[in-house]
């Protein structure tokens, strides 16, 4: 019934809704939404913290949860809102890590007075936490990812230089920026911290960054609400734009559409545009060639797997922010050495083994390291096989195998080989003369030249050093 009261008497019953009484209807509309496993993991934990100028706030208690609920589950609490309080046009859901939900107090006070409490209490902690980054259509941003906690090395200088002339300049020679590589290697991190920097030096200008994800998500909104052109305009009035993750747009044709109108009337004002994804624009398989094409029309930096040395420097760096915790000089060493894999899981190792130490008392030695991440350190013990690499390169070239492992000479065979046997000399613990026996019977000096050969290619051939990078990712995923 109350669904299908016209928007004057819904109105008139609201009015005697204490929003204590409103939230608790939302509730129990959403729980017939949901089955109760998603009901109790999800909704339940939300805190309603008021209601201002239309827009209904809620808390959850983690980031995570947050940005989870903003992205998958929005629509439908907006919806229960509408159907319960029609002047409520929009939500919210801001993150508060202290409060407590009312099923969880166990005071003697009045079920109303006791939520009256809980929803003040809860603004006066949402007046003083820090909400900057977050917009009225964007994401949160991480106050650690800055560019003074970025390490530079050889393999981001590109990217890092790059992120720091958007940041710094309201107008530069290359839009847009498109950073691309792979996961857990800063894309995210430079994203946040061009939007931080950008925010400080030009606190004027309107800076936006959200995921692809988002973006399609509230353009799906807006065609179900009847709305598009409110994200037009939104999203075509802004001073900085940046989208992370744009591989996830790959095969959505609508979305693609709208994007590509959006880019390009961005691009046409001179409005500053970031992006990120997986891969290269050109091996953004399931976007359209138009939409690649425009991405390439910037420029293009891709941030490469950690070397020991970067993977060593962000391991020192994180040591410094816990001078409490005194940590061995061979134990980072250690870390750097066997943690190859992305940035993201060499830092989250550190913190487990900080906080191991900090719980449970123990010192930080080589020995404890061993024990503590002993799953993890398997995991990336994965042995690469001789076979394997030429499998992928066979195929990564496309060639034959059978070619790999010939006498054939000729140029479009022969290069393929060299890298085989290249990376099988950096990538395997098999001796030279077991690597030459592998690929055909050939002399152990032939795989020696082979490695010198694209060791020194790697300096000045640009395409060839993309395709290592790119088969050395393959290898260590």
């Amino acid at each position: 019934m109350a669904s299908k009261l016209g928007q004057q008497e819904a109105t008139e019953i609201q009015v005697d809704m204490t929003i204590d009484t409103q939230w608790t209807r939302v509730l129990e509309y959403l729980r017939s939404d949901f089955d109760e496993n998603t009901f109790k993991s999800w909704i339940k934990p939300l805190a309603l913290v008021n209601i201002d100028e239309n827009r209904a706030v809620m808390a959850a208690p983690t980031r995570f949860m947050r940005n989870w609920l903003m992205s998958n589950f929005s629509g439908r609490i907006k919806s229960a809102w509408c159907q319960i309080n029609p002047e409520v046009r929009d939500i919210d859901i801001i993150v508060l890590s202290g409060f407590k939900n009312i099923d969880e107090e166990t005071s003697e006070q009045a079920p109303e007075s006791k939520a009256e409490n809980k929803i003040k209490d809860n603004q006066k902690t949402a007046d003083t936490i820090s909400v900057i980054g977050e917009n009225d259509f964007g994401a949160l941003l991480d106050p650690r990812f800055t560019f003074d906690s970025f390490v530079v090395g050889k393999s981001n200088e590109l990217a890092y230089a790059a992120a720091r002339r958007v940041a710094e300049n309201k107008d530069v020679n290359f839009n847009p920026l498109f950073l691309h590589g792979g996961v857990g290697l800063g894309k995210t991190h430079l994203m946040h911290a061009i939007a931080w920097a950008n925010r400080e030096r030009f606190p004027e200008r309107k800076v936006v960054y959200l995921s692809a994800e988002q973006f399609m998500y509230q353009f799906v909104s807006s065609i179900r609400y009847k709305d598009t052109m409110s994200f037009k305009r939104k999203f075509r009035n802004v001073d900085l734009l940046m989208i992370d993750d744009l591989q996830f747009i790959a095969n959505k044709n609508s979305t693609q559409e709208e994007f590509f109108h959006t880019f390009n009337a961005l691009i046409d004002h001179h409005r500053q545009v970031v992006l990120s994804a997986d891969r290269s624009p050109s091996n953004l398989d399931g976007v359209e060639e138009r939409i690649r094409s425009r991405l390439g029309w910037g420029l293009v930096a891709d941030i490469h797997p950690t070397d020991y040395e970067l993977r060593l420097g962000i391991l020192q760096q994180k040591a410094n922010g816990v001078p409490e915790v005194e940590i061995q000089r061979e134990v980072l060493e250690f870390l750097a050495r066997r943690i190859s894999s992305n940035v993201r899981e060499l830092e989250g190792a550190f913190n487990r083994m900080v906080a191991h130490s900090t719980l449970i008392g123990r010192p930080i030695t080589l020995e404890m390291t061993q024990e503590v991440l002993q799953d993890l350190l398997r995991a990336n013990d994965r042995r690469v096989t001789v076979d394997e690499i030429q499998r992928q390169v066979a195929d990564y070239f496309n060639i034959k195998l059978a070619d790999l492992l010939s006498a054939r000479r000729a140029r479009q065979v022969a290069r393929p080989r060299q890298v085989a046997m290249y990376l099988c000399k950096h990538l395997t613990s098999k001796s030279l003369p077991s690597i030459g026996r592998k690929f055909g019977g050939r002399d152990h000096t032939t795989v020696m030249h082979a490695v010198k050969r694209i060791d020194e290619l790697r300096q000045t051939d640009s395409v060839l050093e993309e395709d290592i990078l790119h088969l050395e990712r393959m290898f260590s995923t």
